[in-house]
């Protein structure tokens, strides 16, 4: 936009003299354009020979959703306002309705389920990706699932999995399961007898059904690791009254093991690995001495045994890291991925 005065004549009294621009003021705003809803007309001439009769037509346009109303602007749209925006289906379509558009709940369903389907190779080619790397983190979080046989909804569960946090390429790939049991985990990462199954180290939240793909009787060439957030937390709600010396010496323990880490960024596997063994090992090494001797002084059955035995019960598991640059102290990386489907959820 640009601005100027009508004249250009001084308007000075007894003047009156042409004026000449001498610069200018740049003023700059953010503004929006709100979506904008349209039609493509695609029109195919048929054409026909009249001599034998032949008909020629050029092929229609290819789309996301073959012989659908929606075209691949629309279910880009869709998919994107409810699956990283969560934007419920009802909410999209008050949305919609305010540039005019008539869009059900219903055909937004449909819409999202035919685009699922058609996507699949797509999914397919990234689960692969993403398992193609031999540090992976795992976790899971519920969902809720509509049930229209019960006229309610019922708890189902997304699955998620993640390269490493250290790694230069990310990705993460989600897996809505029925359930979460054991199988889920064990059907998305295969078997290794086949050759086909992922192997490699699992950073988890220590879930007991990941100690099934983690058995190292039938998955030997799988180590687990845990996530240190999720020992620290513990001790996190145990201070929360303000009354445990135990739980802020644990949690004073664990911000030392943390600034090292904050240290590391930008290092290479090999730098990490070094560095950690120098400067963490220490600090877990006296971590676990003191916890073992707090052990003998803490009554069984409390909120103090448990955050202690939870800790030491999965020392080697949160330790691994010590052992494997690549390999991430906590599961925050994956956490932070999962987190919007639990805020979408609730």
């Amino acid at each position: 936009h640009r601005h100027e005065p009508e004249r250009t004549d001084c308007l000075e009294p007894g003047c009156g003299r042409p004026m000449r621009r001498i610069g200018e003021d740049v003023s700059e705003r953010l503004d929006i354009v709100p979506a904008e809803f349209f039609v493509h007309r695609h029109i195919y001439g048929k054409w026909a020979c009249r001599c034998c009769q032949t008909l020629t037509q050029v092929p229609a346009v290819p789309e996301v959703i073959e012989g659908g109303i929606a075209a691949s602007g629309l279910v880009a749209h869709t998919l994107i306002s409810r699956f990283v925006d969560h934007l419920p289906y009802y909410r999209q379509e008050s949305i919609n309705a305010r540039s005019g558009v008539h869009t059900p709940r219903s055909t937004l369903a449909s819409i999202s389920g035919q685009a699922g389907a058609a996507l699949e190779p797509l999914f397919d080619v990234h689960k692969r990706f993403v398992l193609d790397c031999r540090v992976l983190h795992a976790d899971e979080t519920p969902v809720a699932l509509l049930d229209p046989g019960a006229g309610k909804t019922r708890r189902a569960y997304m699955w998620a999995y993640a390269r490493s946090w250290h790694d230069a390429v990310p990705g993460v790939v989600y897996d809505f399961c029925l359930g979460r049991g054991a199988q889920y985990p064990a059907g998305f990462l295969g078997g290794e007898a086949d050759g086909r199954g992922w192997s490699g180290t699992l950073l988890t939240d220590r879930y007991k059904a990941y100690d099934t793909v983690l058995d190292p009787r039938v998955y030997p060439g799988r180590i687990g690791a845990a996530c240190a957030a999720h020992a620290r937390r513990r001790y996190e709600e145990l201070a929360r009254d303000g009354t445990s010396p135990l739980a802020e010496e644990a949690i004073r323990r664990f911000a030392r093991i943390y600034e090292v880490e904050g240290e590391l960024k930008g290092r290479s596997d090999e730098e990490r690995k070094a560095l950690r063994q120098e400067l963490a090992q220490p600090l877990w090494a006296r971590l676990k001495g003191w916890l073992e001797l707090e052990r003998r002084l803490v009554a069984d059955g409390g909120a103090a045994a448990a955050a202690i035995d939870y800790t030491l019960n999965h020392w080697a598991a949160l330790t691994q890291h010590l052992q494997d640059g690549a390999v991430a102290i906590d599961n925050n990386h994956l956490e932070r991925q999962i987190k919007p489907w639990a805020m979408a959820c609730s």
